[in-house]
């Protein structure tokens, strides 16, 4: 799969997510209309209602969310702040690079954020390229040489250009619109008359159905949202990884990079697991990611770094072989 293939596929995810989510939260309307309020369609159309305008509301505002439980800072207020001459170094440097790699993508230049956090981590969050934002832990700033840093930057505007970030960000609002209507349908069922709208043996029968409806919704909702989140193919790393080779021309600039932030074994606190995915690494350190196969597809944020560096090697020449 080229770049060009992974924007495509991005696209075509998107609506698969949206119709996935339609269709759930149809199921859980219709279930409490024909159950327990007795009339169609209003609450299908209630929830449909909510459960939009909560996604809409995630989607408009995910980014500053994310970032701000992050608690990354603007990085144009950390210059205007006159931090210490090595941390204006530091952020003089980011700032160069955020410039020097959207002018070689062609795209707008995202805003830069640093996240006080001295592990080393990463990330690009935004709607659309020309709503994007970068966020870089303090702790690659210290670590990276700006070489790798250049290389880690291209690899998050690579999610940009890819779209990736758009796909994440509305997997992220409709997951949370999903767990709202999850709990709101388990709220109808503890508190609601339920069998209003059925009697006698088919109200047995409507039973079981609710009871379904309610243990899929408010029980495995949690597990349905996350293996959601994940849906987006582990793929998009290494097409991240090849965007950054593209753009710097140097993927051992890159392939540096992941390998120091590969060894530094601390989490990254400062982001949250909601956003896990969203990061170069895992900033939760899960061994999961290290494996293959079908559990670490079904669960892993990533796909194995040794992997990863590895095909950027490979790009250079450098691989087992050489």
């Amino acid at each position: 799969m080229n770049l060009l293939d992974q924007e495509a596929f991005n696209r075509r995810r998107t609506w698969e997510v949206v119709a996935a989510f339609v269709v759930f939260v149809v199921l859980i309307g219709a279930g409490l209309d024909l159950f327990v309020v007795g009339a169609f369609p209003v609450t299908t159309l209630g929830a449909l209602a909510v459960g939009t305008g909560s996604a809409f509301l995630s989607y408009r505002t995910g980014d500053r969310m994310i970032l701000a439980s992050s608690h990354a800072q603007p990085l144009d207020e950390l210059l205007a702040a006159a931090p210490s001459d090595d941390d204006q170094l530091r952020y003089k440097q980011l700032q160069n690079v955020v410039e020097e790699v959207a002018i070689a993508s062609g795209l707008p230049a995202p805003r830069a954020f640093v996240i006080p956090d001295d592990d080393p981590n990463a990330f690009a969050t935004g709607r659309d390229p020309a709503h994007a934002s970068i966020a870089v832990t303090a702790g690659l700033l210290r670590s990276l040489n700006r070489e790798e840093l250049q290389g880690v930057v291209a690899h998050e505007m690579g999610h940009v250009r890819n779209f990736d970030i758009r796909l994440m960000m509305i997997v992220s609002a409709l997951v949370g619109a999903v767990v709202l209507i999850a709990d709101w349908a388990g709220r109808s069922l503890r508190y609601g008359s339920f069998g209003r709208g059925r009697r006698g043996k088919d109200a047995g029968v409507a039973m079981l159905v609710i009871v379904a409806i309610w243990i899929v919704a408010v029980v495995l909702a949690p597990i349905a949202a996350q293996l959601m989140a994940l849906c987006v193919s582990r793929q998009r790393e290494y097409l991240a990884d090849a965007s950054s080779a593209e753009l710097t021309r140097n993927p051992l600039a890159l392939a540096s990079a992941l390998e120091k932030i590969d060894e530094a074994t601390a989490p990254t606190t400062a982001i949250k697991k909601g956003s896990a995915a969203l990061c170069i690494a895992d900033p939760m350190e899960r061994p999961v990611n290290d494996l293959e196969g079908g559990w670490a597809n079904l669960w892993a944020t990533h796909p194995p770094m040794t992997k990863r560096i590895a095909a950027l090697k490979a790009m250079a020449y450098q691989g087992k072989g050489s």
